[in-house]
């Protein structure tokens, strides 16, 4: 069993910064991929960035360039900066995990840009 727990959420300006972070505890895998989505209200949850075990990384464009995803294997934690935010990434934000078996999901933390 897996648990994550995500924070780090709140209100910013448009053209502001948060840094949303995500601390997984329980059994995981060497091999995994760590990752955040988002949803928006009357929206499917979407992809947002995604990091594997070995540091590779990707993005949704919408995101790319503004965006960074990082992890630290010793906490078994993975970070979401968030730069030059656009009202159009509010959204509440969900980690995941996915390693062998089911995939797991934090509680989502709100994202709200505006001004």
């Amino acid at each position: 069993q897996v648990q994550l727990v995500e924070s780090g959420g709140g209100l910013v300006q448009p053209g502001g910064s948060l840094r949303l972070s995500c601390a997984a505890s329980g059994t995981i895998f060497r091999i995994n991929t760590m990752g955040w989505y988002r949803q928006a209200p009357g929206k499917q949850r979407e992809s947002v960035a995604r990091i594997s075990n070995l540091g590779i990384t990707g993005y949704a464009a919408s995101v790319k360039g503004r965006f960074t995803i990082s992890r630290d294997y010793a906490k078994n934690t993975v970070y979401l900066q968030m730069n030059s935010l656009k009202p159009e990434d509010t959204a509440v934000y969900y980690c995941n995990l996915i390693q062998s078996g089911p995939d797991y999901w934090g509680q989502g933390t709100q994202v709200t840009v505006s001004s």
